[in-house]
């Protein structure tokens, strides 16, 4: 027995002496003095307040410009875009499918986030997309209007999907999914935002056309975005100006605990970036985001016209589609507070995604009026709530940045070619019922709590094996390297969340 025992903390000694060697050389002296710093539980609560305030405010803001920019071109359709430029449905949904296509083909940029500061590099994409947005306003065929969206897609691409990675250098994993919550929750505020704007501008008479206006009055908060982003987004917490001298200590102290470094250190590790990609749990929840964005991706620029299907006027189906936007504004928040309190993905996206699936099975087989609009609130709730925990849970597990960015690039990667699919289900041609993309997206969510069940029960299993090597974690005798490093792979308290 004392034998086994020697040989099981000769493997614990050999395992932590390959953990040190992941820290970053020269920060570990650093790292272990920071992670010594002594603060308070109620410092901690403030530290991280003040950090919420000054962050989330200012890229969900940013985020919601991006909702607005990208899918008002659903409203503008209502507004007379296709009229006026003489644009045909099959026309119409290539404006759609172009702007994923550079979507898709620069989700390596997601990566960027860890090269350039990220003040720049803000300023730099949301300062491009803003005046791209206003240039659609004054397009004057199809050919130029394809043109803005490509630009559009490609401007975008460099900013949303790199955000659950950007958050993970300011917070722990379990602090993440409910700041991505917030930020992804204000896609459906956006939603909402831009039915009730395009209500109002559709609803009045202006020397220009409504769709004209609409690009404008959407795209010029943007612009502004871009200016606040460049002289107020911190790169990291230790060197953000809003805190002050112990709060930046408590912020060197947390990044040490976190990663084994006292700073957040740009540039890239092409190792950890080709472990990332064969692991399959990146593929795994690559192919969960793809299936989403199938449903999620379509809805948002089409209920406008399913409504209009359905009785409503021009007019009142931009406005009308504002409730079920604003109902699932609500229920992502909710959710992504669990998931973070309680370390939930699973068990979030799981019965999201039955719920969404519910609410197409119902637009599919249900032809009352009433029905069928409660049936759009339970759709916009459901994949907004998967959605925003689907993203962090591809940073969750892991374990440096360099693996989180790839992660992220996987996702997006993957992920992006479902709208390519969502947004060509829903020609005139099916309408008013659109059988075709509500049997797609029910499959597609369908397919979501499938791969769901498959990741949770691959992570249970590799938990499974780390508690085999190391013993459960509240049982780890390895106390001083505990101290440091607690996210990265090769601590023995690391385990992957479910």
């Amino acid at each position: 027995m004392e034998g086994h025992n020697k040989v099981e903390n000769h493997e614990v000694a050999k395992a932590n002496e390959k953990f040190v060697e992941t820290l970053d050389g020269n920060a570990d002296a650093e790292a272990y003095a920071a992670a010594a710093t002594v603060f308070s539980a109620d410092e901690e609560k403030k530290y991280l307040r003040k950090l919420d305030w000054n962050l989330i405010p200012l890229i969900s803001a940013i985020y919601l410009c991006s909702f607005l920019d990208r899918s008002n071109i659903g409203n503008a359709k209502t507004a007379g875009l296709l009229k006026d430029l003489n644009m045909s449905d099959a026309q119409f949904s290539w404006l759609l499918t172009i702007f994923y296509i550079p979507y898709i083909l620069f989700e390596w940029c997601a990566l960027l986030w860890k090269v350039f500061p990220a003040n720049y590099y803000v300023f730099s994409v949301v300062f491009f997309w803003g005046t791209i947005s206003i240039l659609q306003s004054v397009a004057k065929n199809w050919a130029g209007m394809m043109a803005l969206r490509f630009f559009l897609g490609l401007a975008e691409a460099a900013y949303g999907p790199g955000i659950p990675f950007f958050l993970s250098f300011f917070y722990k994993r379990h602090e993440v999914p409910l700041r991505s919550g917030i930020f992804l929750s204000c896609a459906p505020l956006a939603n909402a935002f831009a039915g009730a704007l395009a209500y109002g501008i559709t609803s009045g008479h202006t020397h220009i056309h409504n769709w004209q206006l609409l690009f404008i009055v959407e795209g010029a908060p943007t612009i502004l975005m871009s200016f606040v982003a460049l002289f107020f987004l911190p790169n990291s917490a230790p060197t953000a100006r809003f805190f002050n001298e112990r709060e930046k200590e408590i912020a060197t102290a947390r990044l040490a605990v976190q990663t084994g470094s006292t700073t957040v250190k740009l540039g890239l590790d092409f190792k950890q970036i080709r472990e990332a990609l064969l692991e399959p749990r990146s593929w795994i929840i690559a192919l969960m985001y793809f299936c989403i964005n199938v449903s999620f991706s379509s809805l948002s620029v089409f209920m406008p016209t399913i409504l209009e299907q359905m009785g409503y006027t021009s007019v009142h189906a931009q406005g009308m589609s504002a409730p079920p936007y604003v109902f699932a504004f609500l229920c992502t928040v909710t959710a992504t507070f669990l998931a973070s309190k309680f370390q939930w993905r699973s068990a979030i996206i799981i019965p999201a995604a039955a719920t969404s699936a519910v609410g197409y099975l119902l637009l599919a087989v249900v032809s009352t009026v009433g029905v069928r609009y409660f049936a759009l609130f339970i759709c916009a709730a459901g994949m907004f709530c998967s959605v925003a925990v689907i993203m962090p849970w591809a940073v969750d597990n892991q374990g440096t940045d360099s693996k989180k960015g790839t992660g992220m690039f996987l996702l997006n990667l993957i992920g992006q070619c479902g709208p390519i699919l969502g947004t060509r289900m829903f020609p005139s041609s099916d309408s008013p019922r659109y059988f075709r993309g509500m049997w797609v997206c029910f499959g597609c969510l369908v397919a979501v709590m499938a791969l769901a069940i498959i990741n949770r029960l691959y992570l249970q299993f590799l938990n499974h094996r780390l508690d085999k090597r190391w013993g459960k974690v509240e049982e780890q005798r390895a106390e001083e390297i505990d101290e440091v490093g607690v996210e990265r792979e090769f601590n023995p308290t690391y385990r992957y969340i479910i």
